[in-house]
């Protein structure tokens, strides 16, 4: 009996299995770091049902957003592309990054992958790095869209002196920067297996992307190199913006 080889695996398994090493790299490094920095006292606030900041706007590489949209659900996908739609329209009339990103937390909202009754991530597992990497060192609230805005000025000094004095923050915010510098090795994987499996990369809004995909036509169009094309499926779908889709 003649048995055949398994097919090679295809420039988008290469892709995704470059995020997938980084992920995994990226969880034994972090655990190892915040079991040290919580022996010396530092504390991490961010814990299952803590939600606040998951209505921030995440930029992710297409191969992080590969490996999201692999694992999704017809529903799941569906309750995506909504929310991607929502992202445009913000990016299309916002005037500038910081009303982008205001209108992002206040009227896009919350990420359509959470489970507003646990306060968890429903795909925690596929998560982009963004959402792997951001920890608090101050309570959840800090988080909250509209909590510097809502500060007096008092309560904003008092904030600066407890960020400059709390381990692991950079003395400016409070989330803590060693875990958002480890995962900086999964960007670079990405863009370097994206680069050398389609010879370019694309990058942008994580529900942009996710949705794009699962695009059958979008991902023919970058796993052959091609740029314009990827762009020009990506605008037929009404997916398209410099704000949150960058293919070069």
């Amino acid at each position: 009996m003649t048995h055949s080889s398994p097919p090679p695996p295809s420039p988008t398994t290469r892709v995704t299995a470059a995020v997938e090493r980084g992920y995994a790299a990226y969880t034994r490094r972090a655990q190892a770091w915040t079991a040290r920095y919580q022996e010396r006292g530092g504390r991490v606030y961010c814990g299952a049902g803590c939600f606040a900041c998951c209505n921030m706007p995440i930029r992710v590489s297409l191969a992080e957003a590969l490996v999201t949209a692999q694992a999704l659900s017809e529903e799941e996908a569906a309750r995506v592309e909504t929310h991607a739609r929502r992202v445009l329209r913000n990016a299309r009339t916002a005037p500038n990054e910081g009303v982008y990103v205001e209108r992002h937390r206040t009227e896009v909202g919350f990420c359509p992958l959470l489970d507003p009754a646990s306060g968890g991530c429903t795909r925690y597992d596929v998560r982009p790095t963004r959402c792997r990497d951001t920890f608090s060192a101050l309570p959840a609230r800090y988080c909250e869209a509209g909590a510097w805005e809502a500060m007096t000025r008092r309560e904003r000094e008092q904030y600066q002196r407890e960020v400059r004095r709390t381990p692991g923050t950079d003395g400016e915010l409070h989330f803590i920067a060693p875990l958002e510098h480890l995962s900086e090795p999964i960007w670079a994987a990405a863009a370097r297996a994206m680069r050398t499996e389609w010879g370019l990369e694309a990058w942008g809004d994580f529900w942009v992307l996710t949705t794009l995909a699962r695009d059958a036509a979008f991902i023919d169009r970058v796993a052959q190199g091609d740029a314009r094309g990827a762009w020009r499926v990506a605008k037929a779908a009404g997916l398209a913006h410099p704000t949150v889709l960058d293919i070069g």
